[in-house]
């Protein structure tokens, strides 16, 4: 543990504690924004097929 401890941070620690309920929301909103399942390889496939190449000079207007 740090040294330091900001008010803000004490305060959550407090709240996790008397609220213990709040881990689960907490792992909901994770697996909604940031866990994704694996992907199938079938469409891994079709999305490298499709790309475009991207120019040398990404302004260049020709």
């Amino acid at each position: 543990m740090a040294l330091y401890e900001s008010e803000h941070t004490k305060f959550m620690r407090e709240w996790m504690e008397k609220h213990p309920e709040e881990v689960l929301e907490q792992q909901k909103g994770r697996a909604l924004w940031w866990d994704k399942p694996p992907r199938p390889l079938e469409t891994m496939k079709d999305d490298a097929a499709a790309a475009v190449p991207s120019k040398a000079y990404y302004y260049d207007a020709n």
